[in-house]
């Protein structure tokens, strides 16, 4: 019995070693080819998804994956743009090479909102947390210097947009895992292709249901750690645990959840879970 703890020891920690020093970094970027831009736009349109980057001061490996992005007609960053305050500044500079060459869109998540801080790693398997009380970040000036970048904040707004062409009715809401959505601005005003965005999954459904056709998340990190056949141990979030990373369809929608670039700088490890960007190559439906 001894030797099997000792065995089963042994290859955690090597677990965790490679979790560390390997996965959390060993970025990719993923491509998908969707078929579902309306008839009379656009034959095709490129989107970037990217999301919890999480950046700290001096992350530079994270930057230059990003810089060597193919470009792409929009990009979209579902939040959690920081780590920690004090790299406002370097995420701001690592996503300028990624904009979009027709439209940047953004919203927010609670580590850009509020400043992280550990916490015990056996809370994330509870049913229900408590939501702690946490000290204010730079939110306003990472939104002030993306928008002189050109981003555009979608938080808690629907409007009307045109992107290369295709007319687009356009959602974005704020982080449903700390309550500051307002799906008051949500309910769909015209027959246009329909785009959310949205930091936490756990308003895919609602949107889904309302008619969006393409609506992205991220939040929940792909769960960051998986096993093989098990899947993600934990969502953080509300969805079924085989809907916490990649493409769904969710009634008419397709619901794309990233498994983001980053981790808490308090849980700087990923297994069996690669970080990752998007490519979403929509293209035109067929007519019939």
């Amino acid at each position: 019995m001894l030797t099997v703890l000792v065995v089963v020891a042994i290859a955690g920690a090597l677990c965790i070693a490679y979790g560390i020093a390997i996965e959390q970094r060993w970025y990719r970027l993923r491509t998908y080819d969707l078929a579902i831009l309306p008839p009379g736009g656009p034959e095709t349109l490129d989107l970037l998804h990217l999301s919890d980057l999480h950046f700290v001061v001096g992350d530079r490996k994270k930057a230059r994956f990003l810089a060597a992005l193919p470009g792409a007609d929009v990009t979209v960053v579902t939040g959690d743009f920081l780590a920690e305050p004090e790299a406002v500044e370097t995420a701001v500079e690592a996503v300028r090479p990624a904009r979009g060459r027709a439209a940047s869109w953004f919203v927010l998540g609670s580590n850009d909102y509020f400043v992280p801080r550990p916490k015990n790693y056996l809370s994330y398997f509870r049913p229900t947390r408590r939501h702690r009380r946490a000290r204010r970040g730079r939110s306003a000036d990472l939104i002030a210097r993306l928008e002189r970048d050109g981003w555009i904040d979608l938080t808690n707004s629907r409007t009307d947009a045109a992107v290369a062409g295709l007319p687009i009715e356009l959602l974005g809401l704020d982080d449903a895992h700390i309550r500051w959505h307002d799906l008051r601005v949500a309910p769909r005003r015209t027959q246009r292709f329909g785009v959310a965005v949205m930091h936490s999954p756990d308003s895919a459904p609602e949107t889904a249901a309302l008619g969006y056709d393409l609506v992205i998340a991220g939040h929940t990190h792909g769960g960051q750690v998986r096993l093989p056949l098990v899947g993600a141990l934990v969502t953080n979030c509300s969805m079924p645990r085989r809907l916490v990373s990649g493409l769904q369809r969710m009634g008419t929608a397709i619901v794309h959840t990233s498994p983001g670039l980053g981790t808490s700088k308090y849980a700087p490890f990923r297994f069996w879970c690669r970080p990752e960007a998007t490519l979403l190559r929509l293209r035109r439906r067929p007519l019939h």
